[in-house]
């Protein structure tokens, strides 16, 4: 190695100007094993390696060279990712890697891992018919974890650093004027969800924020509302209340007059369908539940209201999504009388 000091074992200069430096941990399986350690300083580096050595001396375990991608990802997963991301996101994160990467990958080691193998990887599965989008996910996920092994001096580089992910062809932003506004409105008067479809228009709430909305939420009296949750479904746990997206989603938001006169009918229509039902009312205090008050299925509200709705309004089948991009353009025109967008 370059740059070895005496005493220091082997401590080199990379040619991105990182100091490393590479501990040896003797014969394991019958081959060699090394670790990495990387640092700004030869100082930093310096100061790593004897904390190696000494830990290497008194027997405690260092992670070798040769663990495997599909090692460290497995744990990356478990211990790393499952405690810091909501649970649709782990799942979503555990999929792409243990469908895509690990099945590729997972033999290679941790350390050795090349851009040459990240961009076969990419190309491949863009060839086998994954969308650039996900190939594009896949590769941040990575990233992340990638990210985690070099901070854990498991290995001296992030590989992501130096492959670019496939181009994603840029998507058309998709959102309703106000004439198509009017006309989802129209078609969702004394529709059960009415007031869901008001409020996704003029507030700007995600569709899981909508379902996880209680009422307890809500100040009718000052015509106001706080999104605290979303509601989510996760195989294997059912429904699970979660904190919204970021930080900037957990929010008030004042109700325009439309958004508060389709809540206020909901409650009074609500508190009418809890007294037909009786004791099978399952009180959940949720603002949007079915017909005894349980959490309301994703999949159920698009397919038997939102698409049927776009139908009825002669729409094309734009996300449930897309309408918070309407939001924005919209308030001005949508706080007008009730009877503006009824027939």
């Amino acid at each position: 190695m370059a740059r070895r000091g005496h005493g220091e074992g082997s401590i080199y200069k990379d040619p991105n100007g990182r100091w490393r430096a590479v501990v040896g941990l003797g014969q394991m399986g019958g081959k060699h094993q090394r670790k990495y350690l990387s640092g700004k300083t030869r100082r930093e580096v310096q100061l790593k390696l004897t904390a190696a050595l000494l830990d290497h001396q008194q027997g405690l375990p260092l992670a070798p060279e040769r663990q495997t991608l599909e090692q460290f990802l497995t744990h990356w997963l478990e211990h790393a990712a499952r405690p810091s991301v909501r649970p649709r996101v782990f799942i979503r994160y555990r999929e792409l890697l243990t469908l895509h990467v690990i099945p590729s990958l997972g033999k290679r080691p941790l350390a050795k891992l090349g851009p040459q193998e990240l961009n076969t990887l990419y190309g491949q599965k863009v060839a086998s018919g994954l969308s650039p989008q996900t190939v594009t996910h896949l590769h941040r996920v990575l990233h992340r974890a990638l990210r985690d092994a070099v901070r854990w001096n498991l290995t001296p580089r992030n590989v992501c650093d130096l492959v670019d992910p496939p181009r994603v062809p840029r998507r058309r932003e998709q959102w309703l004027d106000v004439d198509q506004a009017r006309r989802l409105l129209a078609a969702a008067a004394g529709d059960p969800l009415e007031a869901l479809f008001v409020l996704a228009l003029t507030t700007g709430m995600r569709q899981s924020e909508l379902l996880g909305l209680k009422w307890e939420d809500v100040d009718l009296a000052n015509g106001t509302l706080r999104v605290r949750r979303a509601l989510q479904r996760v195989p294997g746990q059912g429904f699970v209340e979660t904190e919204p997206k970021s930080a900037t989603s957990r929010r008030q938001i004042t109700l325009t007059p439309l958004g508060l006169a389709a809540l206020k009918r909901h409650r009074a229509q609500q508190n009418e369908q809890r007294l037909a039902v009786g004791p099978a009312w399952e009180e959940r205090d949720l603002v949007f539940c079915n017909a005894v008050g349980r959490p309301i299925e994703h999949t159920n509200l698009l397919r038997r209201s939102y698409w049927p709705l776009l139908e009825r309004a002669g729409l094309p089948r734009i996300r449930f999504h897309d309408l918070r991009h309407s939001t924005a353009s919209l308030l001005g025109s949508l706080n007008g009388p009730r009877r503006s967008f009824r027939k």
